[in-house]
């Protein structure tokens, strides 16, 4: 795969690509519109953030390249890459356990804390991981 150089993309199917972990500095777009709300993202080397309507979506340190970001009532899932092990934050159902799964691989259950955030890192390459949270 590759960085998302736009920053902010919808693919065919619906799903979001952003994040650039190559840029060296901020870059950001924002009221990116998909289906009425309104996106904002943030990458570089450091830091890659989404926000919808204000609200946290996802968060990577150090910054990552996210494909095919999708949110169903039952599963989160998306591929990404970057340069070494990355903190990811994701903002879901508040006080919730979900399965998380990287690359195939079953990691165990996590549990959202009561504001929906859920934290996990992931040791990410050039070659995308591919990451599911299933809810329970």
């Amino acid at each position: 795969m590759a960085v998302v150089n736009e920053i902010i993309r919808v693919e065919n199917d619906g799903a979001l690509s952003f994040g650039n972990y190559e840029l060296p500095e901020k870059t950001k777009v924002i009221d990116f519109e998909v289906d009425g709300r309104l996106y904002k993202a943030k990458t570089f080397c450091e830091v890659t953030k989404l926000k919808r309507d204000g609200a946290l979506v996802y968060e990577s340190i150090p910054g990552t390249a996210v494909h095919n970001f999708k949110i169903t009532d039952k599963e989160i899932s998306f591929l990404v890459e970057g340069s070494g092990s990355s903190q990811v934050t994701l903002e879901l159902e508040s006080n919730t356990e979900y399965k998380l799964v990287i690359s195939d691989v079953i990691v165990g259950n996590i549990k959202s804390t009561l504001s929906g955030k859920v934290n996990f890192s992931v040791d990410c390459t050039k070659e995308a991981q591919t990451i599911v949270l299933k809810k329970i």
